[in-house]
Parts: structure tokens; C-alpha cells; sequence
């Protein structure tokens, strides 16, 4: 049986009946769903590092770290990106809902594009 982590950007608490950060890199916490065969079976919050300026491959290394095989993001600048696309993390877009579960549960169903590259934020202090 494979579980696959799923980590979704979130704010306050997180948790699945939580709301989803606008932007990845400056989210409170990561609400991490833990998914095999289709059914979610775990469900964690993984505590945002504090990055400074261009400091923004610390949540992918703190994601990384942490097993995460996808991530759904509503923005994430092309920087960051490309590191999850190095460290094997496959980013997905919902750029729409604030609801963490509904979210979940489109990735879970194969719903969700991967994000694009004409996706992302642009800017110098995205991350």
C-alpha cells in the first residue's frame, strides 16, 4: 500500500475544515494529508519556517524533509517552484477556493492541474 502526503498551505491552526493560505511561502502552518488508496487516513500540521529574503527554498526543504509527494498552491513564485521540480515534489494549482477539504479531495480524484509556469507569481520577494 503507497501513502502519499499531500501539503496543502494553510492559515491559523490549518487542518482540514481550515483555510489555505493565498501564497505558499508566507503560510502559517502546512496542513499535511497523508492518502492511500483514494481514502485520506492521516492528517497533520507541519509548523511554517520563517524565511527572510530569498530564503524561499526553505519551505521546500522543510517539505521535503518532511515526505511531501504533492502541493497545492494558489501562488508560488518560479524560484520555489523549481526547487520542489528538483527535490520531486509535483506542484498543483487551485487558484479559486479557500476551503482546505474540498481542495484535498479534487487532488485526491485527480482534479487539479499541475501548475504552469505561466502560473506563477512574479515579483522578487515571492517565495
Amino acid at each position: 500500500m503507497t501513502t502519499v502526503r499531500i501539503a496543502i498551505p494553510s492559515e491559523g491552526a490549518g487542518g482540514l475544515e481550515g483555510f489555505r493560505a493565498g501564497h505558499f511561502g508566507h503560510c502559517d502552518v502546512f496542513t499535511l494529508v497523508d492518502v492511500e488508496d483514494g481514502k485520506i487516513v492521516d492528517v497533520s500540521i507541519l509548523p511554517n519556517k520563517e524565511h527572510v529574503q530569498g530564503g524561499c527554498m526553505v519551505p521546500v526543504k522543510l517539505l521535503a524533509d518532511n515526505n511531501v509527494r504533492s502541493l497545492v498552491v494558489g501562488g508560488i513564485g518560479m524560484r520555489p517552484l523549481m526547487g520542489f521540480r528538483q527535490v520531486g515534489i509535483d506542484v498543483y494549482y487551485d487558484g479559486q477556493r479557500r476551503d482546505i477539504k474540498p481542495v484535498v479531495e479534487d487532488m485526491i480524484a485527480g482534479l487539479l492541474p499541475v501548475i504552469a509556469d505561466d502560473q506563477v507569481c512574479g515579483g522578487s520577494h515571492q517565495g
